[in-house]
């Protein structure tokens, strides 16, 4: 009997590839999709009602059953929560990775092993070996597209039956393939930011969930140099939007955050590239271990942001998490952001950065 795949469908051409080459590939595929957000508002921006109707487009023109189910409660309960939270710390929180642990690799595989799937499968760029009954999560062969840095907090066991058909190709070629067997999102541009917050601009977004108050910007020695309207919008490193002007004593370099003062509402600025901006340590909680290396220390390189170079650092494992020490400084390393390890093509795991100073 044909092996039954579920695949994760988004309404994107990534997706649609990977269904369409599992079904070459002699699958019994059925597409899944999930829809996590609900948005009430007159202004609602999620894309929900056309990326489904772009998924059954595409199911009926490849010729697999499709399904929809609602996973916005669970959304809602284990991944914007903690997003709300993070935000009110003054940190950056990262959604996508928990949307991976906490719905499409958790509720979305249970409903799936309920239509029959013998194995899941999704359009993320990364690859996964099955062998001797572990799990290793890989990098995908387009470094530029790799996506395992969002999947850093899924279990080795979540990747039980797991496929990532697009591991190994360009999305240049995943465009090319779409084209050539008429897949109808051939053409259709990526999604990016956070799905909830769609075309919105983020600053309204959040204000209707976190309560903002003007407060002053500063230097790092005190000293007013304007306002801003919450300190929960911005991201260390980040030198555009702060609405500040030149000043008299200034050098005429662009400013940059600094850090975040939740506590006093201030937010701490530098005009030029601070050289407090750059750390060459941070200290990591609730690290995941995909695959836990042997011992309590050993090298790797890291990513704290999607699409950032790899970075060499040494890992020591602590009883609260991981700290990495980098061999050159990192420019804005945002506390609420993940510090993701690799060991070879191995994606190893990641925590969330706590943390981040000079050793």
């Amino acid at each position: 009997m044909q092996k039954r795949v579920v695949v994760g469908m988004s309404g994107g051409v990534d997706s649609a590839v990977a269904a369409c080459l599992l079904k070459e590939q002699g699958f019994d595929v059925v597409g899944l999709y999930m829809s996590n957000w609900k948005d009430t508002e007159p202004d609602g921006a999620c894309t929900g009602e056309q990326d489904w109707s772009d998924v059954a487009r595409v199911c009926d023109h490849i010729g697999i059953p499709y399904y929809s189910v609602d996973f916005s409660a669970e959304y809602m309960e284990r991944v914007f929560r903690l997003f709300l939270d993070e935000y009110r710390k003054g940190r950056t929180p990262n959604p996508d990775v928990l949307c991976n642990r906490e719905v499409k690799f958790g509720p979305f595989v249970k409903f799936a092993r309920g239509l029959g799937a013998d194995c899941i499968a999704t359009g993320h760029y990364c690859d996964i070996a099955h062998e001797g009954g572990r799990n290793y999560l890989l990098r995908a062969a387009d470094e530029n597209k790799d996506q395992t840095y969002f999947l850093n907090q899924v279990t080795e066991r979540q990747l039980d039956d797991v496929l990532f058909p697009l591991g190994g190709l360009y999305k240049k070629d995943v465009r090319a393939y779409a084209r050539e067997h008429g897949i109808p999102v051939a053409e259709k541009k990526d999604s990016t930011g956070i799905c909830f917050i769609g075309e919105r601009r983020f600053r309204e977004f959040l204000s209707r969930y976190i309560p903002m108050k003007e407060g002053d910007i500063v230097t790092a020695d005190g000293r007013v140099v304007g306002r801003h309207n919450g300190v929960y919008y911005y991201t260390i490193g980040q030198r555009r939007g702060l609405g500040i002007g030149g000043s008299a004593d200034g050098n005429g370099e662009s400013w940059f955050v600094l850090d975040k003062d939740v506590a006093s509402n201030r937010l701490i600025v530098s005009q030029g590239e601070d050289a407090v901006l750059f750390r060459n340590a941070l200290d990591t909680e609730g690290f995941n271990f995909i695959t836990r290396p042997d011992g309590e220390e050993f090298d790797c390189e890291v990513r704290i942001r999607h699409r950032q170079p790899l970075q060499r650092a040494r890992a020591y494992i602590y009883k609260d998490g991981v700290r990495l020490v980098f061999d050159e400084k990192q420019r804005a390393i945002a506390p609420g952001q993940y510090a993701v390890c690799y060991v070879g093509r191995m994606c190893v795991g990641g925590g969330v950065i706590a943390r981040s100073y000079d050793v």
